[in-house]
């Protein structure tokens, strides 16, 4: 999916009729998906991890990093551009989440305590992605 800003949905009901349960859970309502359940956790193939909302280029697979412990996949940077970051409150913790900039879907939240140069680890939620190869296959 490539939408553009003129084709997101604009209504809750858009939302809910684009994407399924889990998705609309995570992206609309800043849910968390299950440690460890996740589609792309161990994925190591070359290519972009997109919005699963919009379909915005976020994060290269050259970015992504072993997710050890954390459950999620983990990328260490993020296309510029691609994400907005916020101050995160909820469950009385002070976070950084990140969401998609073109639609303001909610991805996850980002660390600073990554494990490569960038010292960042963008804790990412699998149903929030999609993943196209280098060929451009999904």
């Amino acid at each position: 999916m490539s939408d553009t800003e003129a084709d997101l949905p604009e209504s809750d009901e858009e939302w809910r009729e684009r994407l399924d349960d889990e998705e609309y859970r995570v992206l609309r309502e800043q849910g968390t998906e299950a440690k460890f359940t996740g589609e792309f956790i161990g994925k190591d193939d070359d290519g972009v991890y997109r919005c699963a909302g919009c379909g915005a280029a976020l994060f290269d697979s050259d970015t992504k990093f072993d997710e050890e412990g954390s459950g999620w996949p983990s990328f260490d940077d993020a296309i510029e551009g691609s994400i907005e970051r916020r101050r995160d409150t909820s469950h009385g913790m002070v976070r950084t989440e990140i969401v998609c900039a073109n639609c303001g879907g909610h991805l996850g939240h980002v660390f600073q305590d990554g494990p490569t140069e960038t010292g960042e680890r963008y804790c990412i939620n699998s149903c929030a992605l999609d993943f196209a190869d280098s060929d451009g296959d999904q």
